[in-house]
């Protein structure tokens, strides 16, 4: 079934919906999910709470591409699911993902407010654009899908420690592409 159907089906608040979804998106989306938080249950529980929001949201919202929109969803509430734990002091592997930009992206602290907030990502929007179709990927599977720096090697045919250097030096080049847009680090 393609997107569109599966859309029309939340629209006409129809549950194969939610089946359908799962069926072409719910490896995805728990991958995502497992990506971020490191933990099964965990990540059963954010694709679920994922069903349940695009059920929310749909209609009145009529996302483009259904797997962008269920990605944001699934990140938003593995987010909001890891500093919970974070708060009860417990260790995730998103912490890894939020250390390695800490010396590229500013904190929350020294963004003032949300509009600075989208011309940030407007801002990293462009550089990705700029990037080589490869390194766009792996930075994107890196930092937006939460996939391992191993996974990510062995899928384009590299040793860890060669894409750990390559990683570094995509973090290098987009923190000397934010300091020239202006953007205090």
């Amino acid at each position: 079934m393609d997107d569109k159907q599966i859309i029309e089906l939340y629209f006409s608040r129809d549950e194969a919906a939610i089946d359908e979804t799962d069926k072409k998106y719910g490896k995805l989306c728990y991958g995502v999910a497992y990506n971020l938080l490191r933990d099964l249950q965990d990540s059963e529980e954010c694709l679920n709470d994922t069903y349940l929001a695009a059920w929310n949201k749909m209609p009145p919202e009529n996302p483009n591409a259904l797997s962008a929109f269920l990605v944001r969803i699934v990140r938003n509430i593995s987010i909001s699911i890891f500093r919970a734990k974070r708060a009860k002091k417990r260790y995730s592997g998103f912490e890894t993902l939020l250390s390695e930009l800490d010396e590229c992206i500013p904190s929350p602290s020294n963004t003032e407010n949300e509009v600075e907030g989208r011309e940030l990502s407007r801002i990293v929007d462009d550089w990705l654009q700029g990037q080589f179709d490869s390194d766009c990927a792996i930075f994107v599977r890196r930092y937006f899908y939460g996939e391992t720096v191993t996974k990510i090697a062995d899928d384009f045919g590299l040793t860890p420690d060669k894409m750990s250097q390559r990683l570094f030096a995509l973090r290098k080049k987009l923190k000397a592409y934010l300091q020239k847009e202006g953007i205090n680090l």
